[in-house]
């Protein structure tokens, strides 16, 4: 049997050396400027004694704000009305049932624990940790806190007291089946999975698969207008997730978007990996992924080049191959565009707290010469990343509560992990995220080429969105100052996914622009002016700029040599990791 969660080794070790971490540096002697030392006698961190002023502080602050919760509970006893001394952030829907505000026990509970999680909070903010380690510690301590909700247990959470009386304990056993059902599929249940299938209620844009080998498939979607530009679009998206979150419904995809403006769109559906692509290397992923399916593309279209677009690790991947195929003179691309991709990680948001040199020599013994990375282990690392929107509402839902979850498409696919190769993850986690040598130019040799971002001289659109938590807009920002080419930085809102599907035709959240670029992120935020509606009718305009002539739309896919395989979505997208 599972576990409920395929917790991966970062996620634990991460957890333990952080509290490690944490008790040795913070400061609490009286001592005046003292060392903390290590069980060897060797320095750690120094303690000063303005960190010692902020915990002084921090402890002051907390028994005032635990005296008045106590005195406002006692002052709800007797009639009175009861202050409020802690209140959940905007946008907390655990506490949003009545009883936490108006009933006493339930409130003092609620305003007991926000207080405890803000004390922690500014306990971590006084360790003297560098910056690396700190951020490292605000997530683990945000794991904790998280856990520790009285609204994650049955005794504390009034909401689940009252449905476990009023079915006379049925939906206590109906958690408890429920817990058994994800024990053994060995995840939390975020959707129901009934009420989906690719290919019939996702991805469900029309459109061939003309071509395949052992890591992808290439779908060509049918055109929806009489006449389409005369260079493609090659969309790569990340291998690290199914590719329909670009092709969900008709009214938010951003497949069937691009073929309504008149392009050409081919796609790379990755395949999801089993044993025998357990030697599969990064630059597998390079010439036998992105170039070969831009020679595809480019062949079946007749067109002098493509325009290409990555997706996150897609895009990192496909700056890569743009890298070696200009350094051999190879000019198939017109434009790039990188969607939240990464290309400096010298700051890779929350992900990179579960990445250091201990961590990823583990992996590399273990998987690093073959082998597969669990997609459940890699689903659970970014649940972890919003815990209190894709794990703990499930628990209470699901287990104590005794609920279904409700059908969402975006969860659904969410829970469609895929397994990497251990020897292509091993290789991107050390040479991407710990050592950071792909903006170092020539560090990196890929496909026997030294690979240069600066050769990519080709015009270049980049979005990065401000709530991103996994690629950090100022980090995206960075791009900027490694291609070669023009390039085009735009800001969207919301977060890593919300804020990349934001259809047009809804016309929702906003945009940022800035004609001039800054020396840095911030300087270029400063000047940029906000836009209303989605970057998707700005970036068509861009695209379309390098998109040459109207020619007639051809309605047969593939060609003599690309011959149509399968209908889209093709076999690959459907199967799920073990």
């Amino acid at each position: 049997m599972r576990m409920p969660f395929s917790m991966p080794d970062e996620f634990a070790m991460g957890w333990l050396k952080a509290g490690f971490n944490f008790w040795q540096s913070l400061p609490v002697t009286n001592v005046h400027d003292m060392t903390v030392l290590d069980a060897n006698g060797k320095d750690i961190y120094p303690v000063s004694s303005g960190a010692r002023n902020i915990v002084m502080q921090a402890s002051a602050n907390y028994w005032q704000r635990q005296t008045e919760l106590w005195g406002s509970a006692f002052a709800g006893v007797i009639g009175a009305r009861p202050k409020s001394v802690a209140e959940p952030e905007r946008g907390d829907r655990r506490f949003h049932a009545e009883d936490w505000s108006s009933n006493a026990w339930y409130n003092l509970l609620k305003q007991s624990y926000l207080l405890n999680a803000r004390m922690l909070e500014e306990l971590v903010e006084a360790s003297t940790l560098d910056e690396k380690e700190k951020h490292k510690l605000r997530f683990f301590a945000r794991q904790f806190i998280d856990l520790t909700s009285p609204a994650n247990f049955a005794a504390t959470n009034p909401e689940v007291i009252r449905q476990a009386v009023e079915s006379k304990g049925s939906s206590l056993l109906s958690g408890f089946t429920h817990l058994l059902e994800d024990l053994k599929q060995g995840t939390i249940s975020i959707t129901d999975q009934s009420a989906f299938e690719v290919g019939r209620s996702v991805a469900v844009s029309e459109g061939s698969v003309v071509y395949e080998n052992d890591l992808f498939q290439l779908i060509q979607y049918a055109p929806l207008t009489p006449t389409v530009a005369q260079r493609p679009l090659l969309i790569v998206p990340p291998c690290i997730n199914k590719f329909y979150i670009l092709d969900l419904q008709p009214e938010n995809s951003f497949v069937r978007f691009a073929c309504e403006q008149g392009l050409t769109v081919f796609l790379v559906s990755w395949r999801n990996p089993q044993q025998d692509m357990a030697q599969t290397e990064w630059d597998t992923y390079l010439e036998q992924g992105v170039m070969k399916a831009i020679d595809v593309a480019r062949t079946i279209s007749r067109a002098d080049k493509v325009n290409a677009l990555g997706w996150c690790v897609g895009g990192t991947m496909l700056s890569s191959a743009l890298a070696v195929m200009r350094a051999n003179g190879d000019e198939s691309v017109a434009s790039v565009t990188l969607l939240t991709a990464l290309l400096d990680f010298s700051e890779p948001g929350d992900l990179g707290v579960f990445i250091d040199e201990m961590g990823v020599s583990m992996r590399e013994q273990t998987i690093g010469r073959g082998g597969l990375y669990p997609g459940r282990e890699l689903g659970f690392v970014f649940q972890t990343l919003r815990a209190n929107d894709l794990i703990w509402p499930y628990v209470v839902n699901n287990y104590l509560k005794g609920k279904t979850p409700a059908a969402f498409d975006l969860l659904y696919w969410n829970a469609d992990t895929t397994n990497l190769p251990g020897p292509m993850y091993s290789w991107y986690l050390r040479n991407m995220y710990l050592e950071n040598n792909l903006r170092v130019p020539k560090k990196l040799t890929m496909c026997g080429t030294p690979v240069d971002l600066g050769r990519i001289d080709m015009p270049s659109y980049l979005l990065a969105t401000e709530e991103d938590h996994i690629v950090p807009w100022q980090s995206a920002y960075r791009s900027t100052q490694l291609l070669g080419g023009e390039t085009e930085f735009v800001l969207g809102a919301s977060g890593h996914i919300a804020g990349v599907i934001n259809p047009a035709s809804k016309n929702k959240r906003s945009y940022w622009t800035n004609d001039e670029s800054g020396s840095n992120a911030d300087e270029w935020l400063a000047s940029a002016k906000k836009q209303p509606g989605s970057w998707w009718n700005h970036w068509i305009e861009w695209v379309k700029r390098h998109a040459g002539e109207q020619v007639k739309a051809r309605t047969t896919p593939g060609n003599a040599k690309y011959k149509p395989i399968e209908a889209a979505p093709g076999r690959y997208v459907k199967v799920r990791a073990d």
